[in-house]
């Protein structure tokens, strides 16, 4: 445009010095041709130029973009450094404050514990996400405990004193009924023993003092169980011309004299300084009577009886005689006999 812009001013001037004639045509024809593609040559030339710039502005707007990123990414990586740095002083702070706690720890839980050493004990593939989870799980078992008894640690000591004392009194207790046990044993070996004994002369005596009442039969006594400790025992009895047969099914006479032949047999065993009868001899009839003061009088010499009886049979064979009297009426009297001294008298 500027060369246009020349072209004209020179052609005006040319116009003005020519005093208003006409230059040859050709002349200016080609020299218009001439500036006509030095114009073009400018103008690809200029083309050319613009294009290179803009590929220029391009690369430019290209590193700059590049160049932007890179500071991003620079400012990004300041910045990861920078939190690195403070995790890893975060980190330090942790360690220190733990080693000084495991350095604090007091003698009754194993003393101070050295982080080095404790590191070098732990198993290579060791991970932080590991033993994160494994104080989750064992922090969520502490918080299933809660809330937890401060005074547990106290409670527990005086539960372990009381326990080891409950201790030494089960111990003696089970010392006692070891004792004890042995002693029952031992009581009920003897018991066995005696029982067996005394039952075999009880028997004995029954044999012998119940065929004198009867004036024949025989009679003996039977255990209902093996065990002696809880045994009972059945009289059987056979008087002269019966079968044998319980004495639940003999007469009530039957049954008075062998009652009477089990209480001496037991007399036998084990005489007694008295014996008082009450009118034992009332069922008895008087042939039964007389076995009965035989027997009775057999048995004196050791044991002294007391005999209360209307029978004349049972009082003729006493030696001191005592009766009751009412001479007058609601008034009773105490007389005495003695009937040797009375039969001394008589003769």
């Amino acid at each position: 445009h500027s060369q246009q812009r020349e072209l004209m001013a020179q052609k005006e001037r040319i116009t003005q010095g020519s005093g208003g004639e006409e230059t040859p045509i050709a002349q200016l024809r080609a020299r218009r041709d001439e500036l006509l593609h030095e114009r073009q040559d400018m103008e690809s030339e200029l083309a050319r130029a613009r294009q290179a710039r803009e590929r220029i502005d391009a690369r430019m707007r290209e590193m700059q973009n590049r160049l932007h990123t890179a500071d991003r990414a620079a400012q990004d990586k300041r910045t990861q450094t920078e939190q690195a740095r403070m995790a890893r002083q975060k980190i330090e702070g942790q360690r220190e404050a733990v080693a000084a706690q495991l350095n604090e720890r007091p003698a009754a839980d194993g003393g101070g514990v050295d982080v080095e050493s404790l590191l070098k004990e732990l198993a290579a593939d060791a991970t932080e996400a590991a033993w994160t989870e494994k104080l989750e799980r064992v922090t969520k078992r502490i918080n299933r405990l809660l809330p937890v008894n401060l005074a547990a640690i106290d409670e527990y000591k005086t539960a372990s004193e009381r326990k080891q004392y409950l201790d030494r009194q089960n111990d003696d207790l089970n010392e006692a009924l070891s004792t004890l046990q042995a002693a029952i044993t031992k009581i009920d070996r003897e018991t066995r023993g005696r029982l067996r004994e005394t039952f075999e002369r009880v028997n004995a005596g029954m044999k012998d003092v119940f065929p004198r009442l009867f004036g024949g039969g025989r009679a003996y006594l039977v255990l209902t169980d093996d065990d002696l400790l809880k045994t009972g025992v059945s009289v059987m009895a056979q008087p002269p011309g019966k079968r044998n047969t319980s004495i639940h099914l003999l007469s009530g006479g039957e049954k008075a004299m062998t009652a009477i032949a089990l209480l001496f047999s037991f007399f036998r065993l084990n005489p007694a300084p008295f014996c008082m009868l009450d009118e034992i001899d009332a069922p008895l009839d008087d042939v039964n009577v007389v076995r009965f003061c035989e027997v009775v009088k057999e048995m004196s010499a050791d044991i002294q009886f007391i005999v209360v009886t209307h029978s004349k049979t049972t009082m003729e064979m006493v030696d001191q005689l005592m009766g009751v009297t009412m001479q007058e009426a609601g008034v009773s009297r105490l007389v005495s006999v003695d009937l040797d001294e009375a039969v001394r008298m008589a003769s």
